[in-house]
Parts: C-alpha cells; sequence; structure tokens
C-alpha cells in the first residue's frame, strides 16, 4: 500500500514528479526519447487534472474564492488543448517542442497558484477546514484507479469546462 499522504502533499508530489519530466524533457535527445518523456508528461498532468476537477475543486467550491478556482478550470482546459496537441504531434513536427514548453510555462504559473504561501488554493481550502486526510484518500483511490484504466493507453479525450471548441 502506498505511504498515506493528505490531498495537499498529494497534489505537491504530483506537481514535483511533473516539473521533474519536464526537465527531462529539456535535457533529452532523439525524437524517441524525447516523446515518451513528452507522453509521460500528458498522462500525468491527465488524471492529476481529472482527480482534481473530479474531487479537489469541488470540495474547494464555496470555501475558496470563486474567481480562483474558475481560473483553476480555465488554466485546466488550457493545458487540456496543448496536451491533445502534443499526444497526437511528434517531436519531428515544427512546433512540438515549444507546445511542450508553453505546457510547462503554463503548469508553472498555475502551480504557483495553488501552492503560493497564505493566499493559493491549497492555503485558502486548509485555511477553510476541509478533511485533506479524507480527500487525500479519495484522490490517491481515483488517481490509482486512472493510471489502472489508462496504463500505456492512449488517453481518455479530455472535457473542457471553459471553453467551446470542437477541435480536441
Amino acid at each position: 500500500m502506498a505511504e498515506f499522504m493528505d490531498a495537499v502533499a498529494l497534489l505537491k508530489a504530483d506537481h514535483d514528479k511533473v516539473d521533474e519530466l519536464f526537465a527531462k524533457f529539456e535535457k533529452a535527445s532523439g525524437d524517441g526519447t524525447k516523446q515518451k518523456i513528452a507522453l509521460q508528461i500528458c498522462k500525468e498532468l491527465t488524471i492529476h487534472a481529472m482527480i482534481e476537477e473530479e474531487i479537489f475543486y469541488p470540495a474547494c467550491e464555496g470555501k475558496v474564492d470563486e474567481d480562483d478556482l474558475k481560473e483553476a478550470y480555465v488554466e485546466h482546459d488550457g493545458a487540456k488543448v496543448l496536451i491533445a496537441e502534443i499526444e497526437k504531434g511528434s517531436p519531428s513536427d515544427e512546433f512540438y517542442d515549444a507546445k511542450v514548453k508553453v505546457l510547462q510555462e503554463q503548469i508553472e504559473h498555475h502551480v504557483e497558484e495553488e501552492e503560493q504561501r497564505l493566499v493559493g488554493i491549497f492555503s485558502q481550502a486548509k485555511k477553510a477546514g476541509l478533511d485533506m486526510d479524507d480527500l487525500g484518500a479519495r484522490l490517491a483511490a481515483r488517481k490509482a484507479e486512472l493510471m489502472a484504466q489508462i496504463g500505456n493507453g492512449p488517453l481518455p479525450t479530455p472535457e473542457l469546462r471553459t471553453m467551446e471548441t470542437t477541435t480536441i
């Protein structure tokens, strides 16, 4: 059994893992290696966004600043668009590396807003008294379920909550 983590610790661990993968991508050479790392980034971010949107953000509604939550959903949708582009592309594509870089920059911004001391979504949720242990257990269970479902297969088609588009 995996070590127990509260919700914030689990979500921060996801952030750290993706940050490490972006660093590996920057240093990688060879199309096969780059694509493997990029697809791992996409998988990690897709599952992370799903568990946040299904469990963590709904628990935060009415407890954290509404504008912060709305912005987080929009940031997720922006990332989902890039993830879909990266997943269907290849490192030989003209804009592939640029898409991964922009995704990295978007994620770094998003993580900063969630983790910001005192005013970030995580701090607001803790101050509001959300049961972080219960949320952590629910997030971990759903994450394990999604990892098992997706395995090494294709990512599920992303659900956009804040954008209207038919191109994903």
